[in-house]
């Protein structure tokens, strides 16, 4: 059974435009992966938001893990801000494993994101939780918070942005991807008084 590490961003700092932070909603996204990931038989730890990003990279390491997926939403330098659209892959040129996740994740995402064109992959020696992981492992920069149609296509996308980064990791382990199940009933409770 597959083990990986999520590490959905710790930046509480990263304000959205209209409310929330890169912190809440990359965990959020986190949170909606749950469900996908238990379907499908992975097995997942994930980071403590009380940590910082040097804990999580410490924590990753210190188990037995065949990915590290880190989450995260983008912000363009203050000179552009609000300028930039788009979806940062990022891998180490050194990873075979993390280039071949990366580029699967592309692909997938491209299929969700309102611009397919503007979705890539980065290879990056600067990243931490990139370079120092010893589990092959990716960052995704899920879409620009600070553009007014990325940070409301995110925030509308929670789900679907889930869906696509836990088929990765099925398709990436070579397992069936498994929907869910959801409960389309209502129970009915009587309340006594």
């Amino acid at each position: 059974m597959p083990n990986i590490f999520l590490s959905p961003s710790v930046q509480e700092y990263n304000e959205y435009l209209n409310g929330g932070s890169e912190e809440y909603y990359m965990n959020l996204i986190a949170d909606a992966m749950e469900p996908y990931l238990n379907i499908n038989d992975i097995n997942f730890t994930r980071n403590n938001t009380e940590e910082p990003v040097s804990q999580a990279i410490k924590d990753s390491n210190s188990g037995n893990y065949d990915l590290h997926l880190s989450i995260h939403s983008n912000a363009a330098p203050e000179n552009l801000k609000g300028k930039l659209s788009g979806v940062d892959i990022y891998y180490s040129p050194v990873s075979y494993l993390g280039k071949m996740f990366a580029e699967m994740l592309a692909e997938n995402y491209k299929t969700i994101y309102y611009n397919p064109d503007k979705v890539r992959i980065v290879p990056t020696t600067s990243l931490g939780e990139i370079r120092r992981t010893t589990a092959p492992a990716v960052l995704i920069e899920t879409a620009y918070h600070d553009n007014p149609e990325d940070e409301e296509w995110i925030k509308n996308n929670i789900d679907n942005i889930a869906r696509v980064l836990a088929m990765t990791v099925t398709d990436f382990f070579n397992l069936p991807f498994v929907e869910p199940i959801e409960n389309d009933y209502e129970i009915e409770v009587d309340v006594i008084e």
